[in-house]
């Protein structure tokens, strides 16, 4: 069966996934086109900028997905909203493409939006050669059309335009198929599970901690894996070489011993699971098979608890 997000959680994936500061990732040799436009922008090296406290929150990190940008970025424009709107039209063009072409996110598919008749053409930009390789496989190839939204576009769009493309675009990330519950199910995981959250950041270490722990707080915090390990090892959970059983913590693991997913076995080959940290990715009951398809290229181990 497919769930499908609340209309509260829907307004509030609009108001917050396009964050108020609007960047822009540049090569070294694209700051000259751009210089007189720079009095009124922050150009923050990139080393700086990936370190700064303020942009390594969650939500910078997911809308703007940093983990596809192009290692060739050297310097990020922070702009205001509505700084670009008043670039000449062919500048504006410029520095939206090389925004696709750099592997930065909050670009969408042309085909999710229902309309273009709100949609300045400048921000229609067209994948090519050049379009990073890395950015793919979450939004198409370089044979399609794609929207580079920003602050001030995405506010001047309908209510309605917002709403299907959101939903269209969160579909690529998750398609929101889901199992039923299986029997004897504990109570704090029928409580989320095939459940949405509004809140960026919550990821499968943190749903797979909270699924042996029953702790409510933990499900929404973002678990990197050292800290995972810790908490399994508090919990009394070992690496055991038997078969999957109910209640055992599966992780998937890459070459370097670094847990990159896990998942909470609550029985007859159901998991609870959530796919990442983006708020598209709802928790839910999903089974092995399709489980281990998703992270086939990884070795996997099996944790157990220890009474």
């Amino acid at each position: 069966m497919q769930i499908v997000p609340t209309k509260e959680q829907i307004n509030s994936w609009i108001r917050n996934f396009v964050p108020e500061q609007d960047l822009f990732f540049l090569e070294e040799n694209d700051l000259g086109i751009f210089e007189e436009y720079l009095s009124e922008v922050l150009v923050v090296p990139v080393e700086e900028f990936f370190n700064h406290s303020f942009y390594k929150q969650i939500q910078f990190i997911n809308s703007y997905m940093y983990w596809t940008i192009s290692s060739k970025v050297k310097y990020v424009l922070v702009a205001q909203p509505g700084w670009i709107s008043n670039l000449p039209r062919q500048k504006k063009k410029d520095l939206l493409d090389r925004q696709i072409n750099l592997g930065t996110g909050l670009i969408f598919p042309l085909s999710i939006f229902s309309s273009t008749e709100h949609m300045p053409k400048e921000y229609i930009v067209y994948g090519n050669e050049d379009m990073n390789e890395n950015i793919k496989k979450y939004i198409g190839d370089k044979k399609e059309e794609f929207v580079v939204i920003r602050n001030d576009v995405w506010n001047n769009l309908p209510y309605t335009m917002k709403v299907n493309a959101i939903t269209a675009y969160a579909q690529i990330w998750d398609d929101w198929t889901v199992h039923d519950f299986p029997p004897q199910t504990p109570n704090h995981i029928v409580k989320y599970g095939n459940k949405f959250t509004t809140l960026a950041g919550s990821n499968c270490l943190a749903a797979t901690l909270f699924a042996i722990t029953g702790k409510d707080w933990i499900i929404n915090e973002w678990v990197h894996p050292e800290t995972f390990l810790n908490g399994l090892h508090r919990a009394n959970y070992c690496v055991t070489n038997d078969n999957i059983r109910k209640g055992d913590v599966v992780t998937w693991v890459d070459k370097d011993h670094v847990v990159k997913h896990a998942s909470y076995h609550i029985n007859n080959n159901l998991f609870f699971n959530k796919n990442g940290q983006t708020y598209f990715e709802p928790w839910k009951i999903i089974g092995f098979e399709q489980l281990n398809e998703l992270w086939s290229g990884y070795k996997i181990n099996v944790y157990r608890k220890s009474y």
